[in-house]
């Protein structure tokens, strides 16, 4: 949706959470082939997204795929139908999850070396993101209420 005047904000939140855990989504899913661009192998890829080692298999990328894609509905079903209250709990509970990884964020600065891929990562795209990312869903979530009172 193009960012036109009149343009409603939560529109414009929904529509960039819902673009947004897609795409993450689908590079998940991508790695489920045993890719490992943007990485040399799936170490370093494991490394440099989630600070640790573990595989980067079907069964630990698919269900999280799933919860991605599930999420993005949610948002995208709320921003069509604002009255709803159980896609209202779903967004919210996106919100919930992406203020959790925002904070878990903030703690890893603290908490991981500073000389790794996912430090840098996670300081410049990862905890940003989820953070902007927590406060739309929250606009997408609360659309209910502007939706009444207009």
């Amino acid at each position: 949706m193009p960012n036109r005047p009149g343009t409603p904000a939560p529109a414009r939140a929904a529509v960039l959470v819902t673009s947004v855990l897609t795409a993450d989504a689908l590079l998940h899913l991508y790695w489920t082939t045993g890719a490992t661009w943007p990485a040399a192998d799936a170490g370093s890829l494991s490394e440099a997204v989630l600070g640790t080692d573990v595989p980067f298999t079907p069964p630990v990328l698919l269900p999280l795929v799933v919860v991605l894609l599930t999420g993005a509905a949610c948002v995208s079903a709320h921003w069509l139908r604002p009255r709803h209250p159980v896609l209202r709990l779903a967004t919210l509970a996106v919100t919930a999850g992406l203020s959790l990884r925002a904070l878990a964020g903030l703690y890893w600065l603290f908490a991981k070396d500073t000389g790794t891929a996912f430090y840098w990562l996670n300081l410049a795209l990862y905890t940003p993101l989820c953070a902007v990312l927590a406060v739309a869903a929250l606009r997408v979530a609360r659309w209910k209420d502007e939706v009444r009172a207009h």
